[in-house]
């Protein structure tokens, strides 16, 4: 017997729902074929209606629909009583909530890596970003430049010449390091029984491009592909309206333009003088402010520049001592009647296999990294300081559900040297262009404060903090620690773990991350081309894998020290990690 209560149609009313929504008999279905703004509307219409939603559709909104045309194409609907509705809802009832229910997926093509940062902020949104891993950069575009960013200002400018000029030279570096890298790890890495050529060559050109990637300054341009709704996308309109960068003020409004061609409606509020235009002014003001009085009470820069050449690359700041009992405490909570207090009592009770098998049973037997234990995990948290080159900032920056804060970019803090790079004798060639960065960076800085960072290579250091529950802590550092991943992240996922279990003392929360990859780098992609060729050649992607190793090179750093100088130079000392 069915658990629901099934809906009736006429003929003629089925004949035109089969058009928009995925089932007519179940309490589960999707709508199709509709405008973002209709489905938002309808959604805002039914949340103050008694009616269900398929019934709510066919007498309140069929009549505006041409159900004449052919089926397969998306339904024509009348916008502008969609968004006179919405915008009743909206704007009477001040419900935001409605925002989130229209979503539309859009590119942003040819954003420079410091635009990319911006776009990827909020946490309702997902992001997918063209990869410096695995494209190469040494291609021209059409027009005949390289793939970095030209900011008017700069080009209009005495500096245009040298900034371009100096541009050119660092990419000509890089192209040329990458072909000599590729070469070298053909020449010592040797193709294994089972591996065809294609294979072979992916996973060589992909650990070349790890070490290259460096290289690149922070104006490289990228496309992102971005999903969100209409609030998330609010949000970030806001936010780049107010920002110092004029590209990403200019990204911001070509964003806003293409949106109000989808979700016209649920933008409305982006650039009212008393709406959008306040917000804006608010988020500009707070930190235009902050800054001002951080370094009234010399809370800025200084000393602790030169700290950073010596300090450890991840470091646990803070964390609850107290944090596995919490977690142990929260994940009764489901199953108990007693008060959260007594049950950590409880917990803090309770003999060592007792609190070993409480969490073994919580956590599970988790077969692979996507199986994780519940909400209890969220109980307890960790915050992290890291200096990293740029490049790992930012695929660790792209995780949302956990709180990031970094500092601005410049290259006092110094920069990484692969240890490829080093291996291959290539050390030198890679100071040299960090070095012409420095310099570009500088001159820069002088006149647009705000374009320095463009110059800035990828290899240069960043210092940020970031703060993540134990839950997220598990997705990020079993995920970011995988074999295929870039060496510098990876140690930074290894050494998060290391922090977790020993310095923290949570020894079970570590202990459940069953996941983490401790092992050196080798060619990182090998596994994941290996399976992509089973796949498309029909083999078992297993047996795939199990065709043999290759010898590989620990994913490490030497990292420079920046206590003698300014800007970079050309000394590096052993990696101690």
């Amino acid at each position: 017997m069915a658990l629901y209560a099934p809906e009736e149609f006429t003929p003629e009313e089925a004949a035109i729902l089969r058009r928009y929504v995925t089932n007519l008999d179940l309490p589960v279905f999707a709508l199709v074929n509709l405008p973002e703004v209709v489905k938002g509307a309808l959604f805002a219409r039914y949340s103050r209606s008694a009616k269900s939603l398929r019934r709510l559709f066919v007498d309140e909104f069929v009549g505006e629909l041409d159900v004449s045309g052919d089926s397969t194409i998306d339904a024509t609907v009348g916008l502008a009583r969609a968004e006179q509705l919405y915008e009743r809802v909206f704007f009477e009832y001040g419900d935001d909530s409605v925002a989130q229910l229209g979503g539309v997926h859009l590119a942003c093509e040819q954003a420079s890596n410091v635009l990319t940062k911006v776009l990827e902020r909020g946490r309702l949104m997902s992001y997918l970003e063209q990869s410096t891993r695995y494209i190469a950069y040494d291609q021209r575009m059409p027009s005949g430049h390289y793939r970095y960013h030209r900011p008017p200002e700069i080009l209009e400018s005495p500096l245009g010449a040298r900034y371009v000029g100096e541009m050119d030279r660092m990419f000509d570096t890089y192209g040329a390091l990458l072909q000599r890298l590729v070469g070298w790890l053909t020449a010592r890495v040797a193709r294994q029984p089972g591996d065809s050529d294609f294979v072979y060559r992916q996973a060589v050109k992909a650990r070349a491009l790890d070490a290259a990637r460096g290289l690149l300054p922070a104006a490289s341009l990228s496309n992102v592909g971005m999903y969100g709704d209409g609030q998330a996308y609010e949000g970030l309109l806001l936010r780049m309206a107010g920002h110092p960068l004029p590209e990403v003020r200019a990204y911001g409004s070509m964003m806003l333009a293409e949106l109000r061609k989808v979700i016209p409606s649920f933008l409305q509020r982006v650039d009212l003088p008393d709406r959008g235009g306040e917000w804006t002014a608010y988020l500009a003001g707070t930190r235009d402010a902050t800054a001002a009085e951080v370094a009234r009470l010399g809370l800025g820069g200084g000393g602790a520049d030169r700290a950073a050449a010596t300090a450890p690359e991840v470091a646990l700041v803070d964390f609850d001592p107290d944090g596995e009992d919490k977690v142990l405490a929260a994940a009764c909570v489901a199953f108990s009647e007693a008060s959260e207090p007594d049950l950590l009592e409880r917990v803090r009770r309770l003999a060592p296999a007792d609190r070993e098998a409480l969490l073994a049973a919580y956590v599970g037997d988790r077969r692979n990294r996507r199986h994780r234990p519940g909400r209890a995990f969220e109980r307890t948290d960790y915050r992290f300081e890291l200096v990293t080159d740029y490049g790992a900032f930012r695929d660790l920056q792209r995780h949302r559900i956990l709180t990031v804060e970094w500092q601005p970019l410049t290259t006092r803090l110094g920069y990484d040297v692969p240890d490829l790079v080093v291996e291959a004798g290539e050390a030198g060639a890679f100071a040299e262009a960090m070095e012409r960065s420095a310099a570009l960076s500088g001159l820069v800085s002088e006149r647009f404060p705000a374009h320095a960072p463009y110059a800035v290579a990828l290899a240069f250091r960043l210092r940020y903090v970031m703060q993540m529950n134990a839950r997220e802590a598990m997705h990020l550092i079993e995920l970011r620690s995988g074999i295929q991943g870039h060496p510098s992240y990876r140690r930074v996922a290894q050494e998060m773990h290391r922090l977790i279990g020993e310095v923290a003392g949570h020894r079970a929360i570590a202990s459940a991350m069953v996941h983490v990859d401790p092992s050196p780098a080798g060619l990182g992609r090998l596994e994941a081309e290996r399976r992509a060729e089973s796949r498309r050649s029909g083999r078992d992607a297993r047996g795939a894998a199990d065709a043999g190793g290759v010898v590989g090179y620990a994913g490490g750093a030497v990292r420079e020290s920046v206590a003698t100088r300014p800007a970079a130079a050309t000394a590096v000392a052993s990696d101690d990690r």
